[in-house]
């Protein structure tokens, strides 16, 4: 187990992952900001790079786990993504939408900005989120993370503006 809250845990995914894996990102409308729905190989794809980046930075996107039932629900973790020309230690977070509305994103996500502030020493941590993906806009100002910045990526043939929300260690400040 990577972190406990009150009704989640998170642990890093596994090959037996798979099928609770494509309840998301096989989901047309949970995958709107991506521009559509993953293939059985674009899944699979995802969580060999999970796998890799545990091994690689010892963290990447965890499976979000139930304690009532045991239920993988969705995924939250640390990952580095590039962000113009630097890479950027971000939260990020995607979860199955039959338990969407339910506390559970802003609740895993506070426990990875905890794990990165504690465990990890960072300085800072950010949120990069779609213009449009208002939902995750939310948790991350709700996760004390305020809009820094904006830039266009691209990907899967779109150019999509997106927003970078930062919230800075303030353990290491002294503040």
């Amino acid at each position: 187990m990577i972190s406990e809250t009150k009704r989640l845990y998170m642990r890093e995914m596994k090959q037996t992952d798979f099928p609770s894996l494509c309840k998301i990102l096989q989901d047309e409308h949970t995958m709107y900001a991506y521009e559509g729905a993953f293939s059985d190989m674009e899944v699979q794809e995802w969580l060999d790079r999970q796998i890799y980046r545990y091994q690689h930075w010892n963290f990447g996107l965890w499976a979000v786990i139930l304690k009532e039932n045991d239920e993988m629900i969705g995924q939250c973790g640390l990952t580095m993504q590039p962000w113009k020309e630097a890479e950027v230690l971000e939260i990020g977070y995607l979860f199955n939408r039959d338990h969407w509305h339910n506390g559970y994103a802003i609740e895993a996500a506070q426990a990875c900005k905890q794990y990165a502030f504690e465990r990890l020493g960072a300085d800072a941590v950010c949120s990069i989120i779609r213009d449009t993906n208002i939902a995750s806009q939310k948790v991350a100002i709700r996760n004390g993370m305020t809009k820094a910045d904006t830039w266009i990526k691209y990907y899967r043939g779109i150019h999509m503006l997106h927003y970078r929300y930062v919230v800075q260690n303030n353990t290491i400040r002294g503040v």
